[in-house]
C-alpha cells in the first residue's frame, strides 16, 4: 500500500501555533473578552521559531498563541460567566431604551459576578509560588492606590488596592524584613526577603495630580491585571498575617476612644486611618508565641568552610540591621515624605511621630525632650533643641543601605548631601567597563570607609600644609647645602669598604615587560583564530568595551577635576 501523502502544515509548528483570530473564532469571545481572559488565566502570544510555517504560508506578521493554550482557555468556566456580562449589558441597555426603570434596576441588583479564587490556586499552587510573582503585583497595587477615581473603572479598585498594600507594609514591619531601600525619579524602591524570597517593588510619589489621560495610557488593561492581583495579594496577606500571630483583617488594641472620636468617625473609618498611619502596632494572637531566630545548621555537604562563614556573617548582619533604630525616637517635620520615613524607621525598632494635627496616629509631641533625631527639610528653623539632631531625610535611607548608623555631621541642615547610591546595582561588576565611585566601593567595603573619611579630613587640611610647605621649603634649601658636603664624605668612606667585600649571588627574576609583551602577542594570535563570520561581531564588541572604558575615564577625570575644585574653594573660604 502506497502511504498516505500528509498535509502541508500539519505537523511541526503549522500545526502547534494559532492566530488571533482563529483563536476568538474557536472560543467564541470577542478580543476584550478573549484579551481579559488571557490577562486572568496569565497566558501570552508566542514567538514561533520559524514565522513562515507557523503562520501556514501566509505573509505578514500576525499574533500567535500555542496551540494547547488556546485549547486550556476552551475549559474554562469565567468563559460562560463573560457570556452572562454580555446577556446582563443587553438586557440592561434594552430596558433603559424603553425606559422600563424598575426592570432595569431588578437587573441591575442581581448582576452576575466574577470570582478569581480558583484561578489564583491554580497559577499558584504554593505560597512560595505567590511570593516569586509578587514584585509586578505590589508595584501596579502600589500605583492605583494614589490615584483618584476613572471613568470605566470600578471605583472601589483603588481603595481596596490603598488598604491591601497598606496591610501589607503592617506585615513586613511586624517581620522586620526590609533589606533595601532607594529614592529616584520613578519613586521609592525597597526590597524585602519573605521566606527566603527576595521581593522588590516600587512606590510611586504622592504628587497632587492626576495621571495621565486615557488617550495615552490603556487604563482599562491596567485595570484588569489589578482586578487579578488584588485576589492574589489577599492571599499573600491572608497568609503572612497568620504566619506572624496577627489577625485578619488587622485589629487595632483596645484602647479608650475619645468622644470627640466617636462624633467625628465610625468605628470601620477610625480603624482604617490609624491603619493607614503605619505607627500603631497590631493585635496579636492570644494562643501562639514568637518564632524564635533560626540558627544556620552544619551538614557535610558539598560547601567549602568560607561559604558557611559567609553565610553566618550575613545572617549576623541582618541580625543586627532588624534592631538599627532601636532606641531612637524621631520627629517628622510637615514639609518631610510621612509614609516611606514612618515605614523604614518602624522596620528597624524605632519611634516615630509627627504634628498631630497634619495625620492621625502620632504617638508624641515635638516638644518631647527624649526625641534624638528630628528629620527636616529646609535650610533653617526658628527653634532647635539642643538634645536632638537636626538632618536631612536622606539620611535614614543611607544608613539602612550602610547597615549601621552614619556619622550625622553630613547631614544637617544646608549641608550639601552626599551622593545617594543604588544599593540595587552589581557588586561584582568589571570597574573597567563601568564607572563605580568611592562612595559606592566604601558601601560594600567598610574598611574603604575609614580612607574616604580620611581623605576628606585630608582635603580639608590641605590649604594649611600649603602654607607651611611654603614656609619650610625656604629652611629645606639651607639645611641642603650643609649637608650635601657631609653626604660626599660619606659616599666616598662607603665605595673604599664595598671593593674589598663578597657580594651574594642574585636569583633570576622575570622582567615584567617581557611577560607583558608574551601575553599581548598570544591575544594577538587569538584575535587571528576568530572565524570570518564571527569577525564582525567581535570588532562591535571590541569597539563597545573601548568606549566604556573611555566613558568610565571621562567619568575619573571629571570627578577628580571636581575634587580640586572643591579643595579650592575651601581653601579660600578658610583664607
Amino acid at each position: 500500500m502506497v502511504a498516505k501523502k500528509k498535509k502541508k502544515y500539519s505537523v511541526g509548528e503549522g500545526s502547534q501555533f494559532i492566530s488571533r483570530r482563529a483563536a476568538l473564532n474557536k472560543l467564541q469571545l470577542s478580543l476584550n473578552d478573549f484579551r481579559r481572559l488571557c490577562i486572568l488565566k496569565g497566558i501570552y502570544p508566542r514567538e514561533p521559531r520559524n514565522r513562515k510555517r507557523a503562520q501556514k504560508g501566509q505573509p505578514g506578521i500576525k499574533t500567535l498563541y500555542h496551540k494547547k493554550d488556546i485549547l486550556f482557555l476552551m475549559q474554562e468556566p469565567i468563559i460562560w460567566k463573560l457570556r452572562d456580562y454580555k446577556i446582563f449589558n443587553r438586557k440592561v441597555g434594552r430596558a433603559k431604551a424603553v425606559k422600563d426603570f424598575q426592570k432595569m434596576r431588578r437587573y441591575l441588583d442581581n448582576h452576575p459576578t466574577l470570582k478569581l479564587d480558583h484561578i489564583v490556586k491554580e497559577r499558584y499552587p504554593s505560597f512560595i509560588d505567590a511570593l516569586r510573582d509578587l514584585d509586578d503585583c505590589l508595584t501596579l497595587c502600589f500605583l492605583f492606590s494614589t490615584f483618584p477615581s476613572l471613568p470605566h473603572i470600578p471605583r472601589d479598585q483603588f481603595m481596596l488596592c490603598k488598604r491591601l498594600t497598606m496591610e501589607f507594609l503592617h506585615a513586613i514591619i511586624e517581620a522586620k524584613a526590609l533589606r533595601k531601600v532607594f529614592i529616584s525619579i520613578k519613586g521609592y524602591y525597597y526590597q524585602a526577603e519573605i521566606k527566603g524570597q527576595t521581593v522588590t517593588w516600587i512606590v510611586p510619589h504622592n504628587f497632587s495630580f492626576a495621571p495621565q489621560p486615557k488617550q495615552e495610557v490603556d487604563f482599562k488593561v491596567m485595570s484588569t491585571f489589578v482586578e487579578f492581583y488584588i485576589i492574589m495579594l489577599g492571599f499573600v496577606n491572608f497568609r503572612l498575617y497568620h504566619s506572624l500571630n496577627l489577625y485578619y483583617p488587622p485589629k487595632l488594641p483596645t484602647t479608650d476612644v475619645s468622644e470627640s472620636d466617636k462624633s467625628l468617625v465610625d468605628e470601620n473609618i477610625y480603624v482604617a486611618e490609624r491603619i493607614a498611619a503605619l505607627n500603631i502596632p497590631l493585635t496579636k494572637l492570644s494562643n501562639q508565641t514568637e518564632e524564635e531566630d533560626v540558627e544556620i545548621d552544619q551538614f557535610p555537604s558539598d560547601t567549602s568552610a568560607e561559604d558557611i562563614e559567609k553565610a553566618k556573617q550575613e545572617q549576623a548582619k541582618i541580625k543586627t540591621l532588624k534592631t538599627l533604630f532601636k532606641g531612637l525616637k524621631f520627629f517628622l517635620n510637615r514639609e518631610v515624605p510621612r509614609e516611606p520615613l514612618v515605614f523604614i524607621i518602624r522596620c528597624f525598632g524605632g519611634e516615630v511621630s509627627w504634628d498631630k494635627t497634619l495625620f492621625v496616629g502620632s504617638t508624641f509631641d515635638e516638644s518631647d525632650e527624649t526625641i534624638t533625631h528630628q528629620i527636616v527639610d529646609r535650610p533653617n528653623l526658628d527653634k532647635q533643641y539642643i538634645s536632638r539632631y537636626y538632618i536631612q531625610p536622606q539620611w535614614v535611607f543611607d544608613c539602612v543601605n550602610a547597615r549601621e548608623l552614619l556619622p550625622v555631621n553630613k547631614y544637617f541642615l544646608g549641608e550639601v548631601l552626599p551622593p545617594h547610591l543604588s544599593p540595587f546595582v552589581d557588586k561584582e561588576r568589571d570597574s573597567y567597563q563601568q564607572y563605580i565611585p568611592p562612595e559606592e566601593q566604601a558601601l560594600y567595603d567598610p574598611s574603604l570607609r575609614e580612607t574616604l573619611n580620611e581623605a576628606d579630613e585630608s582635603d580639608e587640611n590641605v590649604a594649611e600644609e600649603e602654607e607651611k610647605e611654603e614656609n619650610e621649603a625656604e629652611e629645606d634649601e639651607t639645611e641642603d647645602m650643609e649637608n650635601s658636603n657631609e653626604d660626599e664624605m660619606q659616599s666616598t668612606s662607603k665605595l673604599q669598604k664595598h671593593k674589598l667585600s663578597v657580594k651574594p649571588g642574585q636569583v633570576y627574576k622575570e622582567e615584567p615587560w617581557e611577560k607583558t609583551r608574551q601575553e599581548r602577542q598570544e591575544y594577538k594570535l587569538r584575535e587571528k583564530m576568530v572565524k570570518n563570520k564571527h569577525r564582525k561581531l567581535y570588532k562591535s564588541m571590541m569597539q563597545g568595551r573601548r568606549e566604556r572604558s573611555k566613558e568610565v575615564w571621562l567619568l575619573k577625570k571629571k570627578r577628580r577635576l571636581h575634587e580640586e575644585q572643591k579643595t579650592k574653594q575651601k581653601s579660600k573660604a578658610k583664607q
